[in-house]
């Protein structure tokens, strides 16, 4: 195992901390921009934090949540978040909570796993406290064939209005690849290229559909990969499984792989120091020649795999 792969690749439970699932923050070493804290949370209970500088998306995995936050002017919001029944049943709706707030998330359904998505600022706009609701989420799906997977675009400029945090969720079909061809965003290059870190958190489930035989239990599983360039290498490959996290600093990153008979999810998160809110990737120009293999493809037909419009 290359030290690159234990510093950045972080397996269920060893990032707990403060009665968090997980908890990624600048305590990590070398990790700046972009916060993730996963909450299991049941009826009536809390979790509160509240820093200045940084801003939230609060996103229900599993179940439902009541968000309050004050924000920096003493005003109070309040969002009951309807949540959904796993990350696989289809979009969820979302809050974001501006810097300087103060941000309580509560428990409203047995056995909630709530995702706090959290980004350093870069300024002080005074953005509003906003509820987006499920069918305000643009669902995308991108690529064709075994290259297939279903974007919820939650919190993308185009969709949230916020200071530096971009979110959204992936999830691809068992068998498919997706976070493809490798691509990176790790230098601010005007209208080509904006730097920006990036946390995966995954969830796996065996495929939608599939009637397993009897016998021992299944282990839904997927790979991440990360690597770099000889200016800044490293050196990840990772077997990931539910509540398994990826960092990704710098570098190419992709593909992320479904294997088959298991379905793959991950939540993105991504921050950076550029003045300008921007997701702008390049392909590793040794393979984004394959995007050109999909022409005439058609998406995948499983997709979108928790219903919705296509």
């Amino acid at each position: 195992m290359s030290a690159d792969h234990a510093s950045w690749f972080l397996p269920r439970g060893t990032a707990r901390r403060d009665a968090c699932e997980v908890v990624v923050d600048e305590s990590v070493p070398g990790w700046q921009h972009t916060g993730l804290h996963v909450l299991d949370l049941d009826p009536d209970q809390s979790w509160s934090v509240e820093k200045h500088g940084w801003e939230h998306v609060v996103v229900p995995l599993t179940g439902a949540a009541a968000v309050a936050c004050v924000d920096p002017e003493g005003t109070r919001h309040e969002a009951r978040l309807a949540g959904r029944t796993s990350v696989f049943a289809g979009t969820t709706d979302v809050a974001y909570v501006p810097a300087g707030s103060a941000l309580t998330v509560t428990g409203t359904a047995t056995g909630s796993r709530i995702a706090v998505c959290s980004a350093r600022t870069t300024g002080d706009r005074g953005l509003p406290f906003r509820h987006v609701t499920a069918d305000q989420v643009p669902l995308e799906l991108r690529g064709a064939g075994s290259c297939s997977r279903e974007v919820r675009n939650f919190g993308v400029p185009q969709t949230l209005d916020a200071d530096s945090i971009i979110a959204c969720e992936v999830v691809t079909p068992a068998g498919n690849w997706s976070s493809y061809p490798p691509h990176k965003h790790d230098e601010e290059r005007d209208g080509e290229e904006s730097e920006l870190e990036e946390i995966y958190y995954f969830e796996t489930q065996v495929a939608a559909g599939t009637t397993r035989p009897s016998g021992p239990p299944g282990d839904p599983v997927g790979y991440q990969r990360v690597y770099g360039t000889a200016e800044r290498p490293i050196d990840v490959f990772a077997e990931v499984r539910t509540g398994d996290v990826v960092l990704v600093p710098h570098g190419w990153h992709g593909p992320s792989m479904a294997a088959p008979g298991y379905d793959l999810y991950y939540l993105n998160v991504m921050a950076g120091p550029g003045q300008q809110r921007a997701w702008l990737i390049c392909d590793d120009p040794r393979h984004g020649w394959v995007r050109q293999t999909w022409d005439g493809l058609a998406v995948d037909p499983r997709l979108p795999l928790g219903g919705g419009p296509r």
